[in-house]
This record gives C-alpha cells, structure tokens and sequence, in this order.
C-alpha cells in the first residue's frame, strides 16, 4: 500500500469512504510529511497543527455517524496567505500585515468548509501575490523541491512546492497573470486557473481585480476537477462572479478526445528567449494528444507578443489602487509618527518590500495626469485586441496549446537584480489573464537538469470542463504527473 502523503485526492476520498483510513490518520501523516521536508522548502508559513487535528476527529465522527459533508469531507487542503480567515493569521508574506486577522471568511473557505475539507495551512507566496520566483516572500523564499536551489515559480510557489512535495494532497492558489501555472510547471503539478468570474474573489486579497481569479493545485486533472467543483459558482458578496451553472466537472473526464482541435499559436513558440529544450518537451505532449485522437491546427494571436506590456501597465495601475489601503490606519502594522504625513511614509516604507513598491510606483505612474491616455488607457485597448484575437483563435480550434514557461525554473537569486527579465517569465500566461479566459499547466517532461515543464491548455470562458477533458486525456497517454521529488 502507498504511503499516505503519497494518495492523491481522489484515491483519499476513496478510502476513507470505505473506512480503510481514517482523517485522524491522513491529517497526522500530513502533518508528519510538514515536519520532515517544510525547513528545506518553505512552503509553509502557518501550520494549524492541533486546530486541523480537531477537525478531523470531527470529520470521523461525521463519517462514522453516516453524515459526512461531501465525499471529501475529512481531507486536508492548504491554501494560499491571501485568502481571509477570522480563524488564521492571513499576511500575504507581508510585514505590512502581519498579526492581522480578518473579521470575515473568503468564499473559498467558506465552501471548502462546507465541503469538509481541512484547511491545514496557508502557503509562503511572492509579497502581495506580486512576482514570479517566491523570493518576494517578507518572511522567506521557498525552494523547488525537484532542486532547492532553484525557484518553485510564483506568486503561488508555496501552494506548488506543497502539492510537489507531498505535504498535501491539493492546495488553493491565486492567478493574476500565470501565479498558479507559472509555479505548477515548474514543481511538476497541475495548476488550473478559471475563467474570470468562476470562482468567487470574496476575501481575496485583492492584487489587481480585473484579473484576479482563484484555483486548484493538484497531482493530476482528475483531483483539479474535484476540487473545482467544491469552490466553483456564483456569490452575491463578489459583483464579478459569474451567474452561470456549475456542471459536473468529473463527469467531462471520458478520455476521448478524438476529433479534438487543439490550436497551436505560432507567436508562442517563435518567441525569443526561450529554452529550446524545454518548448521541445512541450511539442511532445502536443504529439501525445495527437496519438489520444486530436487535430492539431496552426492559429494567430498577433497582439499576443503585446501582452506582458499591457499587463504590467494594468497590473501595476490596479496594485496601486488596491494597495493604497495599507497606510497605518485601518488594519495592518502601524509605524507611530509626529504627523499622519509621517505616519503614512513609515508604515508604507518599512512595511512593503521592493517589488511592491516599484509596482505602486509604476501604478501611480502610469495613472497620474498626462500619463494615464499614453500608457493606461492604451494598454486596456491592447486588452481589447488580446480578447479578439482569442475569440478569433476559438473559431478554429477547441483548446490552444501553449508552453507554460519559457524555460525550467532558474536558480534561487538568479534574476533577483533583473526585474524586467523576471517579468518575462510570465510571457505565455498574461494573456489569459487579460482576456479572462481558463487555463490549465500540466506536467509533460523534465529537461536535462531533471526540472520540470509545463504544457499550458487554454479554453474559451466557462469552457473548464473542456480543458479538464483534455488535460486528463493528456495525463492518460503520458506519466510525468505521477513522478514525485526525492526529499
């Protein structure tokens, strides 16, 4: 029998509904799995060792009464530091706010509880969700667990490095331009961000909220469906969420996908700077859809090479926007001074590290007088072409395929004075971002230094259902997902 930290989602579910586990013992396991790998990786930044213990003797109870939630009622999940708890401590690997505690739930906890699951802990991530690597982290980097001393991938690197390595099963992230398919290539896992809308924003710490948008991190697409299908659907408390039905995202997992057109943009593989090795292991999961019965056809996304500028300029606009809350006042760490002048200048300067600030400054920038039309507004009618060109694409094909990344994760440090190159790493996710549509990373090979790479899947909006066809189709003809790190 496999060891415990070694099940995945479904193969939990599965045995604790026939009584062959118990939470106690999943939820310990976990535990014992946090302890022995988290000092070398830094995945974590809060454990709720006891609290998640007590919820699953509760959840035992539960099963053992007939009345478990749902059929993953019991298991252990970690979620992301910028989704709001009145439970935990929630610092979104800030100083600015450390201690603080909200006084309401997130959605997304709010149905996970429903469902059952455990929140175990929340995950180490790139200040304010902002940057590609996890070394923006006020509290510490973390570390890949195929090779410590490169990058897990941000801004979700925590949640990735805590799914690569076994100390969970699943995990909760956040996507703003790639911040959980970025961090999913690189740990070797899969990451799943949803159509915009989808899955409800409500008590997530808000980067930029046009394109903001909250997912699953699992072992494979089987596990991603599961766990979609607990937080998906509209909410009354988010104005953005989308009033559509949530279908049965498992029930979509046939493994056919013949007949399938899977779309291949040119623009994303004749990029520069990219890894020829690592765009060599994505065409080769593009042939191992071929071999499962789809069509590959060539399409254009001629505005696409636009994209990383266009982000950034709107990306940067909403920081500072949202992040103007943090001043001293309302909640967060507080600096005393002579003067609220003062007081301000203090909180925020020793408060917010380096990439926060060159992205408030950026963001202020680009929306003050004189600058706003030469830079704001003309990348919101970039946007516009992004979206027509998708929409254009989707005439063609079902589902684009895309590399993730450019290349395998870099060296811890690596790019720490390179901003602008950091940036780049997010070349072929932004734009799903900017034009709001789903899109899935899955494990499709590793490159000579034994780092893995991500195939990206990309499908019109509220299409979740198709991409989880075909990344399971994928994951059917392929065995990249099922290799683990050695710790």
């Amino acid at each position: 029998m496999s060891a415990i930290h070694d099940l995945t989602l479904a193969e939990l579910s599965e045995k604790l509904e026939a009584g062959e586990l118990s939470s106690v013992a999943v939820v310990g396991a976990y535990l014992e799995r946090i302890r022995a790998t988290d000092a070398r990786l830094g995945a974590f930044l809060l454990v709720r060792e006891q609290d998640a213990l007590s919820e699953a003797a509760a959840a035992d109870q539960r099963r053992g009464a007939g009345k478990a939630l749902s059929a993953l009622d019991g298991i252990p999940i970690a979620v992301k530091d910028n989704l709001v708890s009145p439970d935990f401590e929630v610092t979104c690997a800030s100083k600015i706010l450390k201690g603080f505690r909200s006084p309401y739930e997130a959605t997304v906890l709010t149905r996970l509880g429903e469902a059952g699951m455990i929140v175990i802990g929340t995950t180490n991530m790139d200040e304010f969700a902002m940057g590609s690597s996890c070394e923006n982290s006020a509290i510490r980097p973390a570390a890949n667990p195929w090779n410590p001393e490169h990058i897990p991938g941000g801004s979700s690197g925590g949640s990735c490095v805590a799914v690569a390595a076994r100390q969970v099963p699943c995990a909760l992230g956040s996507d703003t331009g790639g911040s959980i398919r970025q961090p999913a290539a690189h740990c070797g896992v899969v990451g799943l961000k949803p159509t915009y809308g989808r899955v409800s924003r409500y008590g997530l710490v808000a980067f930029a909220s046009s394109l903001d948008q909250i997912g699953p991190i699992t072992r494979n697409a089987v596990d991603a469906a599961l766990l979609l299908q607990v937080i998906a659907g509209s909410d009354p408390a988010d104005s953005t969420s989308v009033e559509a039905p949530v279908p049965d995202y498992s029930a979509a997992l046939s493994g056919d996908v013949s007949g399938l057109r899977v779309g291949i943009p040119r623009e994303f593989f004749e990029a520069d700077g990219c890894d020829p090795e690592y765009i060599a292991r994505v065409r080769a999961g593009i042939v191992e859809l071929e071999a499962a019965g789809a069509k590959t056809v060539e399409v254009s996304l001629p505005t696409a090479p636009y994209g990383i500028a266009a982000y950034y300029l709107i990306c940067t606009a909403e920081a500072s926007s949202n992040l103007s809350r943090y001043d001293g006042v309302k909640f967060g760490t507080r600096h005393e001074a002579d003067d609220y002048r003062e007081m301000y200048r203090r909180t925020r300067s020793e408060g917010f590290g380096a990439e926060v600030k060159r992205r408030i400054l950026l963001g202020t920038y680009v929306l003050s007088a004189g600058y706003y039309d030469a830079y704001y507004s003309k990348a919101q009618k970039v946007r516009t072409l992004i979206r027509r060109d998708f929409a254009r694409a989707f005439e063609a094909c079902d589902v684009l395929a895309t590399p993730t990344a450019p290349a395998a994760a870099w060296k811890l440090g690596a790019l720490a004075d390179d901003p602008l190159q950091m940036y780049l790493a997010d070349i072929f996710t932004v734009t799903v971002n900017l034009a709001g549509l789903p899109g899935i990373s899955v494990p499709c090979g590793f490159t000579g230094e034994d780092l893995p790479a991500g195939l990206q899947l990309i499908a019109p909006a509220l299409e979740e259902s198709t991409l989880l066809r075909v990344a399971d189709a994928y994951q059917r003809q392929s065995e990249w997902h099922q290799r683990g790190p050695s710790l």
